[in-house]
């Protein structure tokens, strides 16, 4: 398998579309990540921030502090993506309606 389809596949994941659209807008303890992209689950962030910190699109800086404290921002690579797949999602958005026109006269065939 091509490298660039691995990466393209965690870029383009439910979730990683979404939680780089958040830390596009500002960086988020993940708590706050939790709660921004609703639906996810405490496991499912978790791997998914691993995975794009491990290809380097988020980095997470622990704070020794007590309650623990984890902070997580887009890197520059990071912004770039998120960019790309903002403005992907926002096309998503704003053609839905069609999607769905489009949905509607294939099932009445």
């Amino acid at each position: 398998m091509c490298p660039s389809r691995v990466v393209l596949e965690h870029v383009t994941s439910k979730w990683g579309v979404l939680i780089l659209i958040a830390l596009a807008e500002r960086e988020h303890r993940f708590s706050e990540l939790r709660r921004r992209v609703a639906g996810v689950s405490e496991k499912m962030l978790a791997q998914t921030l691993q995975t794009l910190e491990r290809d380097g699109f988020v980095h997470r800086e622990a704070h020794p502090v007590i309650p623990p404290r984890v902070d997580y921002r887009l890197t520059p690579l990071g912004v770039e993506a998120a960019g790309m797949v903002s403005a992907l999602a926002h096309w998503v958005e704003s053609r839905t309606p069609d999607v769905l026109t489009a949905r509607e006269v294939y099932d009445t065939r």
